[in-house]
């Protein structure tokens, strides 16, 4: 009986110990299924492929610290297979039971263990996938950024507006035009790896089912952008083209017209200043008679009138110029008001010429001046018209009276004089004294001077050569009203062979012809 109960004891002890590992196997087990329970189906989830890089390496990281639970919990399955073959040694009732469930267990772990390594494996390539997509976005970002900013300028420069006037001008903005056009070839080459890098990184994803994000996350400059501004690139490099030679034809008429004036202009400007200059001479220069320059300078005249279409095809030739907006000529120092003006002095001093020749004519007929005497005249005048200017200045004018015997020197009488006559010849006070005053004032000296002395002459015969005459001497020879007139007029003569009555001729004469006060 002792023997019994000892039997009952310890078979007692074993069903205690039985229900104590079947229990503690229940909770162990219970409480591992509740860790595994989703992580099946979380290990086999492929989030991955729609995940950016750094959601990848969040998601290694997170199967990291997966992986170090899973590691943990290997205790855990040891000891529920433990458990259960204890619970077979001490022949547990239900250990079918218990092995079914410590084999699904055990079953589920490895599957845990070769699902874990197959996440890792899977995310650590596709983080090495997204890395290299990674890289080829940043060399296209790189690559585009500045490839973008180029066509930007390049179309900037395609539309600028250029304002030129030479023809050296626009062929400067032609051959900068063509240098940047033999670029284009590769530009193009650029762009087209430029897209390669973007295209290999799709080629990449959609190799192994990597969903990319909508935009490259270095830059906003999509293909679709870099395309379609080539596109507009390759649209404004014909329009540029075209509007440069556009613009250079333009030029090329520009020239055209500049050379054209400046042909005629060259002629023109040199023509007027020659006939200028001959007319100078002519007035100056004292070859022939009066009559002689006359026709001479007539003969210029019809000349000049003759020229005159010359200077109507450069008006005509001038209006294309402004139409154009032509604003300089490199090819002629002449400009049209330059011409214009030339063109109406030459007509004034021709015209002045002519009718100064003329009123010398008039003069010289009128006072009875002889040819050899306006030779002289000129002569003297041009001698002290030191600048060839026409005209004498009051100094040029002094000397040339001094020089012809005039009592004009610096004192005071010579002054007076002096002013005097510069009161006659240059009544407006201009300062100058012209040729025409200049032979009017010496005409009138000369011929003043030779009809006192005629009279003079003609009064010392009737005077029988006496320095006197007498009013019965007067009488007798001259008409009555003419004698009466001398008798009247004549002041009687004070000089030592006066005699009574005797009266002076020689002041009366000179008196009768301006050159005393009497």
């Amino acid at each position: 009986e002792k023997g019994h109960e000892e039997w009952l004891l310890t078979e007692l002890r074993r069903l205690e110990r039985l229900d104590h590992l079947a229990e503690k196997f229940r909770q162990k087990a219970s409480i591992h299924e509740g860790w595994t329970e989703g992580k099946e189906v979380a290990l086999r989830d492929r989030d991955s492929g729609t995940a950016s890089l750094a959601q990848v390496r969040a998601l290694l990281r997170k199967h990291e610290a997966f992986e170090s639970d899973l590691a943990a919990h290997q205790d855990r399955v040891e000891q529920i297979a433990a458990i259960a073959q204890e619970l077979n040694e001490l022949d547990y009732y239900d250990s079918p039971s218990v092995n079914a469930r410590c084999q699904k267990i055990c079953d589920q772990w490895d599957l845990l263990g070769s699902l874990t390594h197959s996440r890792r494996e899977a995310l650590e390539k596709t983080e090495k996938q997204l890395e290299t997509i990674d890289e080829l976005h940043l060399e296209y970002a790189k690559r585009a950024a500045p490839f973008n900013n180029w066509m930007e300028s390049a179309m900037e420069d395609l539309q600028d507006m250029f304002i030129v006037h030479t023809i050296e001008e626009i062929q400067g903005l032609i051959a900068a035009h063509d240098q940047f056009k033999s670029t284009l070839p590769d530009a193009d080459k650029e762009r087209e790896a430029i897209l390669g890098i973007q295209r290999e990184a799709q080629r990449i994803a959609d190799l192994h089912g990597i969903q990319l994000p909508g935009n490259n996350p270095y830059t906003s400059v999509t293909p679709q952008i870099i395309n379609s501004k080539w596109e507009r690139v390759q649209q404004l490099v014909p329009k540029r083209d075209q509007a440069l030679q556009e613009e250079q034809n333009r030029q090329n008429s520009n020239e055209h017209l500049r050379r054209q004036f400046g042909s005629q202009a060259n002629r023109v400007g040199p023509w007027i200043q020659t006939k200028m200059e001959e007319i100078g001479r002519i007035s100056i220069e004292m070859n022939g008679t009066l009559e002689d320059q006359l026709n001479h300078l007539k003969e210029y005249e019809e000349n000049i009138v003759e020229y005159k279409p010359n200077l109507e095809l450069l008006e005509q030739q001038h209006q294309l110029v402004q139409e154009a907006l032509i604003f300089d000529n490199q090819h002629s120092n002449y400009t049209m008001e330059h011409l214009r003006v030339g063109w109406e002095q030459l007509l004034t001093t021709i015209a002045r010429t002519i009718n100064e020749v003329e009123n010398q004519i008039l003069t010289r007929d009128a006072k009875g001046i002889s040819q050899e005497q306006m030779q002289e005249f000129r002569a003297s005048f041009n001698h002290f018209d030191k600048d060839h200017g026409g005209s004498l200045g009051p100094e040029e004018f002094k000397a040339c009276l001094i020089s012809l015997g005039y009592d004009v020197e610096n004192d005071r009488q010579g002054d007076a004089e002096f002013q005097r006559i510069m009161a006659v010849v240059d009544p407006n006070g201009s300062g100058i004294v012209t040729f025409q005053a200049f032979i009017d004032f010496m005409s009138r000296e000369t011929t003043d001077t030779d009809t006192a002395e005629q009279v003079i002459n003609s009064f010392r015969v009737l005077a029988g050569d006496k320095n006197y005459i007498t009013a019965a001497e007067l009488r007798r020879e001259l008409p009555a009203a003419q004698a009466e007139y001398c008798i009247a007029r004549m002041a009687p003569y004070a000089g030592p062979d006066s005699v009574p009555g005797a009266l002076d001729y020689k002041s009366f004469s000179t008196a009768l012809y301006g050159e005393s006060d009497l």
